[in-house]
């Protein structure tokens, strides 16, 4: 099933993987001009276009009137909804906040005994907008992005939060999406999607209040459109397709790898799969298993082709360099299905999330333990790290100083000033100064 087969034994080995992953990362020149159109579009017409691009793509009979949805019928989609249901939502919910509770940032202040004061106060930005893609026409709600994106973005103090989602042909949102937001206390909601959705978010419409962030998955068009408008507004972060890396020895089981790596498989054929593993029996049991678990999926298809082109089995001599690859790959998500995870957590430097153990299966991060599930891909997590309550706070630096401050310092800050040729700089200082 796995499309590649490599041996990985030391670094000279991944150039080969890496020119064969670099392939997954190339975006499609296509979309940037449709994207460009859209966003310019959106800048001029408003909700004029907002309306015209959601009659020609999601619901005809679309009206301006119809984008911001009537509060009421947030609250009344809870009849709709399966108590059980909703018992499970509230519990994820309150499981997210308590994790994300502890990433808040607090302000400081550091007295210096030359009389000044300097510190750093940490502020929420004033809003945010939180894209949830359709889901299938509406029918597979994305509740999960729904509570990753909000509750950071609530934890870090944000009071104006507005949720864009794709509609429904007969104007409406999933009942389950509704209700999620309604737990979390989120009355605006509006009907758009796409680029456009992105676009009325970063510009504002004469309904959809501009705002200072967007955060929230979408298709290629929502990537494309946040990429764009980098500068413009903040964005959580551009990411590509779901990926996962398992790394296994002689203790993984091949049912519970197998069905791991499909559970990213499913999501998109552009989905990366890997099996980092010191034992190359373990390749050939995964790959059985593979093939007789995605023929019971109905997403079977989408999984099949995802792991034939993005796919890949590495037969590493042992452990460190197995960790050595999974560096090289910095993955998404990565498993650890080894005999001793724990002593090994020092050797991961580049990875998303990191799922410990056979009985940490991926999901539990997707849905309910706490975790953001948010993460970089295609490399990504070299450099960047998981959505977290800091994505929607700044930290604003904080300067106080006295006469004696400037009379003690005030002479050599207007000497740098004029080694860069800056006269007004040094001048504003020295006008401070007592004059001897």
């Amino acid at each position: 099933m796995f499309g590649k087969n490599f041996q990985y034994s030391s670094r000279n080995d991944w150039p080969h993987i890496k020119s064969w992953l670099l392939g997954r990362m190339e975006s499609d020149p296509s979309v940037e001009g449709p994207v460009r159109e859209i966003l310019q579009k959106v800048k001029k017409k408003g909700d004029r276009a907002i309306v015209e691009y959601t009659r020609k793509f999601d619901c005809k009979n679309f009206e301006a009137e119809n984008i911001l949805l009537d509060p009421k019928l947030i609250k009344d989609s809870l009849s709709d909804i399966d108590k059980d249901d909703l018992g499970i939502i509230q519990e994820a919910a309150d499981r997210i906040r308590i994790f994300h509770q502890r990433q808040n940032q607090n302000s400081w202040f550091i007295p210096d005994p030359d009389g000044s004061i300097m510190g750093q106060m940490v502020a929420p930005v004033s809003r945010a907008g939180l894209y949830v893609p359709g889901g299938q026409g509406g029918e597979t709600p994305l509740i999960s992005s729904l509570l990753m994106n909000a509750i950071p973005a609530q934890v870090a103090g944000v009071n104006s939060i507005c949720v864009v989602s794709p509609p429904r042909k007969d104007k409406t949102l999933n009942p389950y999406l509704l209700a999620t937001a309604h737990i979390l206390g989120i009355d605006e909601i509006c009907l758009c999607g796409s680029a456009w959705a992105v676009a009325a978010l970063a510009y504002g419409t004469e309904t959809i209040n501009q705002v200072d962030i967007i955060a929230g998955p979408g298709n290629i068009f929502v990537t494309m459109a946040k990429k764009m408008l980098v500068g413009q507004v903040g964005i959580d972060m551009i990411a590509g397709p779901s990926e996962v890396a398992v790394l296994a020895d002689h203790t993984g089981r091949p049912d519970y790898i197998a069905m791991d790596i499909l559970s990213q498989a499913e999501h998109d054929p552009l989905a990366g799969t890997y099996l980092i593993t010191t034992e190359e029996k373990l390749i050939t049991d995964t790959q059985e298993e593979l093939k007789k678990q995605t023929d019971l999926l109905p997403r079977g298809d989408i999984a099949r082709k995802a792991l034939k082109d993005w796919g890949g089995s590495f037969l590493v001599p042992d452990l460190e360099k197995g960790f050595e690859l999974s560096n090289f790959i910095a993955p998404e998500h990565f498993e650890l299905c080894i005999d001793d995870p724990w002593s090994c957590l020092g050797m991961i430097r580049n990875a998303g999330a990191v799922f410990i153990g056979e009985n940490t299966p991926e999901p539990v991060g997707d849905y309910f333990a706490g975790p953001n599930h948010v993460l970089p891909t295609l490399t990504t997590a070299r450099f960047s790290q998981a959505l977290s309550v800091s994505a929607f706070q700044k930290n604003i630096n904080i300067l106080s100083t006295n006469k004696k401050y400037l009379d003690k310092h005030g002479s050599k800050i207007a000497r740098m000033a004029r080694l860069e040729g800056l006269e007004a700089h040094a001048r504003s200082v020295e006008q401070r100064l007592d004059k001897k």
